[in-house]
């Protein structure tokens, strides 16, 4: 027998074979394995099965997906999964593994965990379920290396890959290595499946692998398997000719008795069909009928469309069976290669098509248990569809968009929803049938694409609706729930006008008598438009919301009205007294707190752990930032929302680690973020973030990489705008290039009356001050001749100076950038004052921003020299360099170390400058050997250092070998007593 089909031998796939078990030693990981269709892809996870289950004593989960025209089923390949790993450890098994044993979040993929919700799901529930997930797999590699094998990717629905895209990014250390599938010649130019391909080969961890055709002498070897001899030459050329090396042509031009199948046409599709030609006709018969239920197909199902008996079934399906066109899988079958069900499927007549999917949904309408629950409607769906009934596959796409909606599968269901659309005018009596009218489906389409990301489609949706919606009082409320979705949806795509949509929905709902739906009107219209626009129309419509949630007592609304206005009117000003804001915004943040913290609202919860980290790190308050952000995001992964609302606490979390200078743990939040594929709403965040830690480390290329990722969302709010050009300063500061860096402050002085102003605009006017002083000749540089600094043509320093005039400084952080301000502005005008460097030091030092603090001494320094004290100059330098050292600031140590040398100041050699060179230690085994001399563990050390466990194990072993010792505590009694690291700054 083959050995690409059933045979013991896999054929000329050990280099796959060997790669595939690598990448399991090396897990956690993935491969997505790609290659056209008949190159033996299955075979190849059949061996790598034994590899896992019998050579590494592991575990192999296998879930495929379906092909039912453009449809698919939500979640296919896991339900697949979750049903073999319940038959194989029982539902109570797979409790023991997950968090509180809540596998009620799992429901929506397999009904055997509960009765999933009957209202859609929201993305919080989503989210939650592929925590829920990752959590299980995760929990069952503990025990010993697991592969998840994903087979046929390129029949994925979105659910499915967005599913399986977030388990390669978010698998944690665990040694569960995930494998993907997918035929390449499948991926034309606009399928779904290739952008994500594209993405995820960028990701660390996961590689790419290609499976090619056979060459001659594995033809050679394929053949012999399949005869049981080894092939004549003549023989071997002509199947070598015939089949170009792919493994299904060879199994299908050879016929059993070792004669080339000569009578075979050239296209796969006809040898497809000639092997299937050779059965028994009634076997045919009965493949035809099964290549109407997709590439499996349950036995009982497959008897009730043929109409045969099980023993009569089980008979005229033997043949098939054993010449391996189909194999048994389960209570059902499977075709050997899917291109056979796809040939059988595509020979069928017209006449013959409709009628056997007509016999399909029949079936199932007389016994919905012929599919697994949560299958009938889709399926239903698919077969009218097919059978060209328009009635029934419109009152079948109905329902299963509700049922793809409770799975929160709303990619799906919005396909199904727009079928019906489709269908509308076939069907004269459709709302009758479904219990809506059009506009109601309208309406439900634009829900489906806000929640499933398609705002494009959501958009053009709501025109539709709106046409149709009449303009009279009786239709407001509809009206404005409508404008409300295109609102959101347009400010998504930075559309500008989203906000005359917004104040149009409010416009629509009378304020007497007072109503929940003018009070979210109005809290979206606050939320949305204090971001962009001014802040007094956002802060009146929040206060109307606070006003009707009191008087209709409802104290969640309430709640998010308090939210709405304590964010309109953000003070940065620290009540030191209560430890939070100062002001009524203050006390309407507390009291949001509060009602959160009493109703157990989770919503709420998170919101408020945003809003308090967001004004922490403003304050200067980088610490409690961290502990608030931390948390915050600790209890959205608890809840399941990691990606959602977790992605914005993880920005506020990495904020304050920049400021703080700790930027290896802010790298890891950062990477661990924008592996979740976040909301477009705060990668700019994230990106600048990133750039920021790829200044301050000195990669300036990367961090111009990030610069231009950024660049492309930066339109939405101050905290995006003016935060990339703080980043754009930043950099062209350390590139040289001064007056690209006052220009990067054009955009501060156009847009002056944006909410959040001085927060964002004092970095990015003082960068650019700062930038004037060196083209002044009186910064840090020195060395190039004087240029002009102008902005338009303009003089820049009038500009900057006007427009800094008018900002407010709420808190230290603002104060200290005022005091940084004002130094610059005083060295741009060619006077250097030590004492103004030395009060911006100061004040950078008392919120622990070691960075600037250490920017601040080198310009003391520098006007220290000028003034001819060079003990001052020498003892800033000195601490500006330990500063530096410490953050692993490489350019801010060079400008040290050039500024010392400019001024002839030498320096007193320290025991902290050997680096470990010499004893031919990496930097990143000095850095493990500092750990090691502090007492760490390995498991610390991994954690500190952001690597495994077992790397630092290695990286131990070679420090110890390379001291010439033969213990951790050897190792670090050697580096204490040659001075290679100095002691921690208090």
């Amino acid at each position: 027998m083959s050995a690409h089909g059933m045979g013991p031998v896999l054929v000329g796939r050990a280099i796959e074979l060997a790669e595939l078990t690598r990448a399991l030693d090396a897990a956690p990981g993935a491969v997505l394995v790609g290659g056209e269709a008949g190159l033996g892809k299955t075979r190849l996870i059949r061996e790598f099965r034994s590899v896992v289950e019998c050579d590494r004593n592991g575990r192999m989960l296998v879930g495929g997906c379906l092909e039912l025209g453009s449809d698919g089923l939500p979640f296919a390949p896991f339900t697949t999964v979750l049903r073999g790993l319940v038959r194989d450890i029982g539902l109570d098994g797979v409790a023991a593994l997950l968090p509180r044993g809540d596998t009620g979040g799992l429901a929506r993929l397999l009904p055997e965990f509960g009765d999933p919700d009957t209202q859609a799901a929201s993305a919080e529930e989503r989210a939650r379920m592929f925590e829920l997930v990752l959590t299980l797999l995760e929990r069952l590699a503990e025990s010993g290396p697991m592969a998840l094998v994903i087979e046929d990717a390129h029949w994925a629905d979105r659910s499915t890959r967005d599913l399986l895209s977030f388990l390669i990014r978010n698998v944690g250390t665990a040694p569960l290595l995930i494998v993907v599938t997918y035929r390449a010649d499948e991926l034309h130019r606009s399928h779904p499946l290739r952008p994500m391909l594209a993405e995820l080969g960028r990701v660390e961890r996961v590689r790419r692998m290609d499976v090619s055709r056979l060459a001659r002498h594995d033809v050679a070897a394929l053949c012999a398997g399949i005869l049981g001899h080894e092939p004549d030459h003549d023989l071997l050329d002509r199947v070598y000719a015939r089949s170009e090396g792919n493994p299904l042509f060879v199994e299908a031009l050879l016929d059993s008795d070792g004669t080339l199948a000569c009578e075979l046409p050239e296209s796969l599709r006809d040898l497809l069909l000639a092997g299937v030609q050779r059965l028994p006709e009634e076997t045919q018969d009965a493949l035809r009928d099964a290549s109407g239920g997709g590439t499996r197909i349950e036995h009982r199902l497959l008897s009730a469309v043929t109409g045969l008996d099980d023993a009569t079934l089980t008979r005229v399906l033997r043949p098939a069976v054993a010449a391996n066109v189909l194999v048994v899988d389960g209570d059902g079958y499977a075709f050997r290669h899917a291109l056979i069900r796809e040939a059988l499927h595509d020979d069928l007549l017209p006449g013959e098509h409709t009628r056997l999917h007509t016999r399909y949904a029949q079936a199932l309408e007389n016994d919905a248990g012929l599919v697994p629950p949560g299958r009938l409607w889709i399926e239903l769906s698919h077969h009218w569809n097919a059978a060209h009934d328009a009635t029934w596959a419109l009152v079948s796409a109905w329902k299963a968009a509700a049922d793809t909606r409770k799975a929160a599968a709303h990619a799906e269901s919005l396909a199904m929803k727009q079928r019906v659309l489709q269908l509308w005018d076939r069907v004269p009596d459709a709302a009758e049938r479904i219990g809506a009218d059009h506009v109601e489906v309208l309406r439900e389409a634009v829900r489906t694409a806000e929640l499933s990301g398609e705002f494009e489609q959501g958009i053009k949706l709501v025109t539709a609706a709106l046409r149709e919606v009449g303009t009279g009082p009786e239709n407001a409320a509809v009206r404005a729930d409508l404008l409300a979705h295109r609102g959101r949806m347009s400010f998504d795509l930075a559309r500008p006008g989203f906000i005359e949509d917004l104040r149009t929905a409010v416009a629509l709902l009378p304020a007497e008598p007072p109503t929940r739906a003018r009070a979210d009107a109005l809290i979206t219209l606050a939320r949305f438009g204090r971001l962009i626009h001014g802040t007094e129309e956002a802060r009146e419509a929040a206060r109307e919301s606070l006003r009707i949630s009191r008087a209709l007592d409802d104290r969640i609304v309430e709640a998010h009205a308090l939210h709405a206005l304590a964010c309109v009117d953000f003070n940065y000003s620290f009540d030191y007294s209560t430890g939070g804001m100062a002001g009524e915004g203050g006390v309407w943040l507390g009291r949001t707190r509060d009602i959160a913290e009493e109703s157990g609202n989770q919503e709420l919860q998170l919101q408020v752990a945003v809003t308090r980290s967001h004004f922490y790190e403003g304050a200067g308050q980088h610490e409690l930032a961290i502990a608030v952000a931390r948390a915050g995001l600790e209890q959205a992964f608890e809840n399941g929302v990691g990606r959602t609302r977790g992605s914005i606490l993880a920005s506020n979390q990495a904020e304050p680690l920049v400021s703080l200078g700790r930027w290896d743990e802010a790298r890891a939040v950062l990477s661990k973020a924008m592996e979740q594929a976040p909301p477009m709403s705060i990668r700019t965040s994230l990106f600048v973030l990133s750039g920021e830690v790829a200044v301050g480390h000195g990669d300036l290329a990367e961090a111009e990489s990030w610069l231009r990722s950024a660049r492309e969302v930066t339109w939405r709010k101050t905290q995006d705008l003016f935060a990339a050009l703080r980043l754009e300063a930043a950099l062209r500061i350390e590139q040289g290039r001064f007056a690209d860096a006052v220009a990067a402050a054009g955009l501060v002085l156009e847009c002056p009356e944006l909410p959040d102003d001085a927060r964002y605009a004092w970095p990015v006017l003082t960068l650019a001050t700062m930038a004037c002083a060196e083209l002044r000749g009186t910064g840090l540089r020195g060395t190039a001749p004087p240029a002009p600094a102008v902005l338009d043509d303009r003089p820049a320093l009038p500009l900057l100076a006007e427009r800094v005039a008018a900002l407010s400084v709420q808190g230290p952080l603002q104060e200290a950038w005022r005091l940084t301000y004002s130094a610059a502005a005083t060295a741009a005008d060619g006077v250097l004052e030590r004492s103004a460097w030395d009060l911006a030091g100061a004040a950078w030092r008392d919120i622990g921003q070691r960075y600037n603090l250490a920017v601040a001494l080198l310009w003391a320094a520098l006007a220290a020299i000028h003034d001819g004290d060079r003990d001052a100059a020498g003892v800033r330098l000195r601490e500006a360099d330990d500063l530096a050292r410490e953050l692993g600031a490489r350019l801010l140590l060079e400008r040290v170390a050039d500024l010392t040398r400019r001024a002839r100041l030498g320096g007193p050699a320290r025991p902290g400058d050997a680096n470990g060179a010499s004893l031919g230690l990496t930097p990143r085994e000095l850095e493990v050997l500092r750990l090691v001399a502090d007492g760490q563990s390995n498991r610390d050390i991994a954690k500190a250092l952001f690597i495994s466990a077992k790397t630092a194990s290695v990286h131990v072993s070679n420090i110890l070998g390379k001291l010439g010792v033969t213990s951790r505590g050897e190792a670090a009694a050697t580096a204490h007593r040659l001075g290679l690291f100095r002691e921690p700054v208090s």
